[in-house]
C-alpha cells in the first residue's frame, strides 16, 4: 500500500465552532472522569529528536537562577551524559538548589565518577526504588517519567532519556527517533507535581526555602490537564485518560508508541473505534528496536486490529521511542507513556492531555513524515509470516503484563 492510499487524506478545515466543540467535549470528560482540572494559558513548544530536544533542556539549566528539579527513567553513558551533569553541577556550585531523581533500574549504566562529581559540587542525587533496596513488589514498579522542571516556571516532559542514542536527528539507527515538550504557563505546576511526587517517597525533605511557589501567568492559548499514572492493581487515571479519547474520537486517531503490547481490553478498544469509521494509524518501531521482545509480545494484536481496520506501520530508519497520540487534529497526548501493560499498570508516568489546534498539526505533521519513512503491514501479508515467527509472539504470553 502507498502512503496516499492508507492514511487519511487532508480535510477540509474545521471551523472554529467545530474545533472549539471537540476540545470542548474531550476537556469535559477528561476533567470529570479523572478529576483533574485542565489550565488555560499554556505555550508548548515541540522538541523533535536530540539536535531539538537537548539544547533546549541545557539552556534551561545554564540560564536557572533559583531551582532546577529533573528526573529520568535513563541515565546512560555518552558525551550527553556527561554534558548534563556538568551542567547540574555548575548550577549547583553557583548556589541554586538542584535535585536529580535516578530511576534505580533504568539509569543502573550511568559512571559512578558522573555521580560523584555531581554530588560533591551539591547536586542532590537520590535513587529511586533501587532493586536491592525495595521489597520485591515494588521493584517491579518503576519510574518512567522523564520530567525537567527549571525556576518553577519552564518544564519538559515527554519520552527522551539522557543517553547519546537520543544524540542527532534521526538520520540512522546510532540516532533515536523521539519527541519532548517545553511547557510554559499553569500546567508547570502538573508537571512540578508529577517530581513531587516520587520525590516525597525518596527523600524526608519536600521542600525548602528555595521553593518561591511562584504565580504561573498565562503565556500561551493551549488547554492543558496533566495525567499521572502510578502502580495501581486496579483501573487508574491513565487508563481511563486513553479510554476516553479514544471513545471520543470522530475522525482520526494516529499514534506512536515505542513499545506496544496492550491487554485484550485496550486492543479492542482500538478495534471499535475503526469499526466505527474512524481511520486509526498506528506507527511502531520495526526493524531497529532495543526490545524485540516487547515487539513480539505486541505483533500477537496485529491480525485482530488489522482485521478490525486499524493500519499498522513500522518505522524503519532508527529506533522510534516516541509516545504520542493525536485525536480529530484538536487533541494531543504526549508524555512517557507507552501502549503496554507496564506503563498502564505497574510504572509512574506522566502525560499531557492538550487541547490545542497548532500543537496537533505539528504532531500530526511530525506524524505524516515518519509514515513516509515506514512500512505497512497488510493482512495479507502478515498470514503469511512464518511458522517461527508464530512461535515466538506465543512465546511472549507468561510475561506479557511485565513488558
Amino acid at each position: 500500500m502507498s502512503l496516499t492510499e492508507s492514511s487519511p487524506a487532508d480535510d477540509a478545515p474545521l471551523t472554529a465552532a467545530e474545533s472549539a466543540e471537540r476540545k470542548h467535549l474531550i476537556r469535559r470528560r477528561l476533567e470529570r472522569l479523572i478529576g483533574i482540572a485542565a489550565t488555560e494559558g499554556n505555550q508548548l513548544d515541540v522538541l523533535r529528536n536530540g539536535d531539538e530536544i537537548f539544547p533546549a533542556m541545557l539552556e534551561a539549566i545554564r540560564s536557572a537562577s533559583h531551582t532546577i528539579d529533573m528526573m529520568t527513567f535513563v541515565y546512560w553513558r555518552g558525551e550527553i551524559a556527561h554534558e548534563f551533569a556538568r551542567a547540574l553541577a555548575d548550577r549547583a556550585r553557583q548556589g541554586l538548589r538542584v535535585r536529580l531523581l535516578l530511576d534505580g533500574f533504568g539509569s543502573r549504566p550511568i559512571e559512578e565518577r558522573l555521580l560523584d562529581d555531581m554530588a560533591d559540587a551539591g547536586v542532590q542525587v537520590v535513587w529511586f526504588r533501587k532493586p536491592l533496596w525495595s521489597s520485591p513488589v515494588k521493584q517491579n514498579h518503576r519510574c518512567h517519567r522523564k520530567v525537567l522542571v527549571v525556576d518553577e516556571s519552564v518544564a519538559f516532559t515527554g519520552g527522551v532519556g539522557i543517553a547519546e542514542e537520543w544524540c542527532g536527528d534521526a538520520r540512522h539507527e546510532g540516532e533515536w527517533r523521539d519527541t519532548h515538550i517545553r511547557v510554559r504557563g499553569p500546567a508547570v505546576d502538573g508537571v512540578s507535581a508529577a517530581f513531587a511526587q516520587n520525590w516525597a517517597e525518596c527523600h524526608r525533605e519536600l521542600f525548602d526555602d528555595r521553593d518561591r511557589f511562584i504565580e504561573q501567568e498565562a503565556t500561551g492559548t493551549a488547554v492543558v490537564q496533566v495525567v499521572r499514572g502510578s502502580a495501581s492493581f486496579g483501573w487508574q487515571d491513565m487508563q481511563t485518560l486513553l479510554r476516553v479519547v479514544l471513545e471520543s474520537a470522530q475522525e482520526r486517531v494516529r499514534m506512536a508508541s515505542a513499545y506496544f503490547a496492550p491487554d485484550d481490553f485496550f486492543t479492542e478498544l482500538l478495534c471499535a473505534t475503526a469499526r466505527r469509521g474512524v481511520a486509526v494509524d498506528i506507527v511502531l518501531p520495526g526493524p531497529y528496536t532495543d526490545k524485540r521482545v516487547s515487539l513480539m509480545a505486541g505483533e500477537r494484536y496485529y491480525a485482530d486490529l488489522l482485521d478490525a481496520g486499524v493500519r499498522v506501520w513500522q518505522y524503519q530508519p532508527t529506533m522510534l521511542h516516541t509516545k504520542i497520540i493525536t485525536v480529530d487534529r484538536v487533541v494531543s497526548l504526549v508524555g512517557s507513556t507507552n501502549i503496554n501493560r507496564r506503563s498502564l499498570d505497574h510504572d509512574e508516568e506522566v502525560m499531557l492531555a492538550v487541547m490545542d489546534e497548532t500543537l496537533t498539526q505539528t504532531l500530526d505533521r511530525h506524524f505524516t513524515e515518519d509514515l513516509a519513512s515506514s512500512t505497512a503491514i497488510t493482512a495479507e501479508a502478515w498470514k503469511r509470516r512464518s511458522v517461527a515467527r508464530r512461535v515466538q509472539q506465543s512465546a511472549t504470553r507468561p510475561i506479557r503484563r511485565f513488558l
